[in-house]
């Protein structure tokens, strides 16, 4: 989470910004400002930068907590909760109108096919939810990230609040080619799709910045499994990620390691001092550890035809199901043919033995290979193995 004070002085301030500085005289060109940490305003800053020129966005806004009173533990000792003046907001309509500002900029400068992560609590996600819908930002899940350690309810008087809430959205509903590194997900979970529940522990241990005092640097540093998790789903090696609320760096931290460039915009100094340093001591990983794993729609188009013509599977051979209760002949046009006269592709035969409107081909109908059933999909890998190694 990042700062922004209160009320109208916040959005009509005059900025401070470091670094080799935000250009006053038209939009800034997203590549001078790579690995840079802006301090000020984002909402202001935004609207100084090259539009569409971002890849990925995280944003932890202030969730406006509106802590009235300070929290006690049940030893009469107090909790270290943010009070800070970033956090708050002489009302609702104040905090809807910082939170419409600070997205509009971020939908300005996000590419077509840029995505965005807002997470929140139960006290701003709906409010930032509604409003991005009325931006034009389409959503894509709610993402629950659920604490395996969270901080217990002392009072007794509601359910321990052990999650926070992400929602992920593309800039538009027309955006088709975003980043969405879904195999390579898969296959770190055990080749079973990740869900919309995220268990991960709170910042805590060494990854938790400390001052001199030990006391922490930022009261809402997030854990970089979290950070780890967004940028290795949705977005590449090399892209720009944009965080409007920059805080500890965590976002930088992580991009830098996995070989991404980074954006923060942050408002207050110790903060950003605090990330620029803890960000100088990453260190890149090898390439090789970041190589994407190739989607299924990148991979070249064969038609199972090819794989008859290239010789894979010969005409006459029989295929059938993974139980052995279907029956197909390979025809040498590369069609199949089954019930004594019916013939169609693949996927048409597939669905027509089963009573189905629809059958992916490739993973139902197998071939004999040493004695075994193996869907004929291994002979199309085999066959775009090929094609890569004659590029």
């Amino acid at each position: 989470m990042s700062s922004a004070r209160v009320g109208a002085a916040r959005l009509n301030t005059q900025l401070k910004v470091t670094r080799t500085g935000l250009m006053n005289s038209g939009p800034t060109r997203a590549a001078s400002l790579r690995n840079s940490i802006l301090r000020g305003d984002s909402a202001s800053l935004l609207r100084g930068m090259e539009p569409a020129s971002v890849d990925l966005v995280f944003a932890d806004p202030p969730y406006n907590l509106q802590l009235a009173n300070k929290l006690i533990r049940p030893d009469q000792s107090v909790v270290d909760a943010v009070d800070d003046d970033w956090d708050k907001f002489a009302s609702f309509e104040t905090y809807d109108t910082f939170t419409r500002e600070w997205l509009a900029g971020v939908r300005r400068v996000m590419k077509p096919n840029a995505t965005i992560f807002v997470i929140g609590s139960y006290h701003n996600i709906f409010r930032v939810g509604a409003i991005m819908q009325d931006l034009g930002f389409w959503i894509l899940n709610d993402i629950v990230w659920r604490k395996n350690n969270p901080m217990p309810n002392f009072r007794g008087r509601r359910f321990t609040n052990a999650h926070e809430t992400m929602i992920w959205a593309a800039r538009d509903c027309g955006a088709k080619n975003y980043t969405f590194n879904y195999e390579a997900l898969k296959a770190a979970n055990e080749d079973c799709q990740v869900r919309s529940d995220w268990l991960l522990p709170i910042c805590t241990g060494s990854e938790r910045l400390k001052d001199g005092q030990g006391r922490k640097t930022h009261p809402t540093q997030k854990p970089e499994a979290l950070l780890a998790r967004v940028i290795l789903a949705a977005s590449n090696p090399g892209d720009l990620v944009l965080d409007p609320f920059f805080g500890s760096g965590t976002t930088g931290a992580v991009a830098k390691r996995f070989r991404r460039d980074y954006l923060g915009i942050e408002r207050e100094d110790h903060y950003a001092e605090a990330a620029r340093a803890r960000i100088s001591a990453i260190e890149a990983l090898d390439p090789a550890a970041l190589a994407i794993a190739p989607t299924k729609r990148a991979e070249p188009r064969v038609a199972f035809g090819s794989l008859v013509e290239a010789g894979l599977i010969e005409p006459g051979a029989t295929l059938t199901d993974a139980k052995r209760q279907h029956l197909a002949l390979v025809r040498a046009d590369g069609a199949l043919g089954i019930n004594g006269g019916i013939v169609g592709s693949i996927h048409k035969t597939g669905a027509l033995v089963q009573g189905l409107p629809a059958c992916n081909g490739w993973t139902f109908w197998h071939y004999e290979r040493g004695g075994e059933l193996a869907p004929i999909d291994d002979l199309r890998a085999r066959a775009r193995a090929q094609l890569r190694a004659a590029e």
